[in-house]
């Protein structure tokens, strides 16, 4: 009896570890990752990047496409000097993580 009981406490240790593994990106909320700002001279400027256990994706208050590989991409105009971009990615669950980058027009 002792023996059965061990084997099933031990079945139920792993169980619950392989659903702690499972569930923690999504308990961890959302995730952005930009791969690249790129920007010209004229202004031009390209981000893009993917954003994990996404609902909704903002930049600056606009909202911003994901494909169905979690990445995004986006072509802007900028004005000369600094610009602040502000990607702000929202969950299912409405938690949020927003990321900040500086960018330099000369």
């Amino acid at each position: 009896m002792r023996q059965g009981s061990i084997i099933g406490g031990i079945l139920l240790a792993l169980i619950i570890g392989y659903g702690l593994v499972k569930a923690g990106p999504l308990l961890r909320g959302p995730v952005i990752r930009i791969d690249s700002i790129t920007t010209a001279d004229t202004g031009l400027t390209i981000l893009s990047g993917t954003a994990i256990h996404t609902k909704t994706l903002t930049l600056n208050g606009g909202t911003l496409l994901i494909d169905e590989n979690d990445a995004f991409s986006k072509s802007l105009t900028l004005p000369r000097g600094d610009v602040i971009l502000s990607l702000t990615a929202t969950d299912r669950f409405g938690r949020e993580q927003t990321t900040r980058r500086d960018v330099i027009i000369p």
